[in-house]
């Protein structure tokens, strides 16, 4: 079954009402859980933001100023975490030398991710993340989640650069903030959902059919 855009986030809506993502409690802690996220999974993010959130204040000051292995041991859950301690430091230090969250919200949202990118570990999927949900800027974040279901439902190859799949969401849907969080985090929580599935991928068809769509049945 081919969808439109607009109709496949209809019916994701449908079926799982709004959602509250990205969960933080300050645009900052945003940014620290998109770099941390990086080839793991929430629950293992979440146990490492309690851990900083135990020790220090969440910001890029207390970050730099926690000693090479406290920073280490508190992103232990995260995966990789030398690696991503690493690049939070990058990350922080970068932040604090263009002026912190207000500096930077008054870039324009290309210049604002082309420095982003420049950042040592930030990747498109990263920055998309700071930009969509720390800085609420209209563009559209494609993970793996996103291009799984787009694969199984025949609207794309699946061999298409970020960007290009960035552009089909971006040039056929309102460029909405609201919209694109929506969206976004609906694709999350049904990729969670059919990830309970054995058959996974008839799990992807049949929730977004009319009957999986519209019955509770399904």
């Amino acid at each position: 079954m081919a969808f439109t855009f607009s109709e496949l986030y209809q019916r994701l809506l449908k079926r799982y009402g709004r959602q509250s993502w990205w969960p933080a409690n300050h645009p900052f802690e945003v940014m620290v859980g998109a770099i941390l996220t990086q080839n793991t999974n929430w629950s293992n993010v979440e146990k490492a933001l309690a851990n900083l959130q135990q020790k220090i204040n969440l910001d890029a000051e207390s970050i730099l100023n926690l000693a090479q292995e406290e920073l280490e041991a508190c992103l232990n859950s995260s995966g990789y975490f030398r690696i991503k301690t690493q690049r939070l430091q990058f990350y922080c230090r970068w932040y604090l030398a263009q002026g912190g969250y207000q500096a930077l919200q008054q870039l324009s949202t290309q210049k604002l991710r082309q420095l982003l990118l420049a950042v040592h570990g930030i990747g498109p999927e990263t920055a998309d993340d700071i930009l969509l949900y720390a800085f609420d800027r209209p563009v559209f974040v494609i993970d793996t989640y996103t291009r799984r279901l787009l694969i199984r439902l025949q609207m794309i190859k699946g061999d298409e650069h970020y960007e290009v799949l960035q552009r089909l969401f971006e040039e056929n849907l309102p460029k909405r903030v609201d919209l694109y969080k929506q969206f976004h985090a609906l694709i999350i929580v049904h990729a969670k959902q059919c990830g309970r599935k054995k058959n996974k991928s008839e799990c992807e068809i049949c929730l977004l059919t009319e009957r999986g769509a519209y019955s509770a049945s399904s």
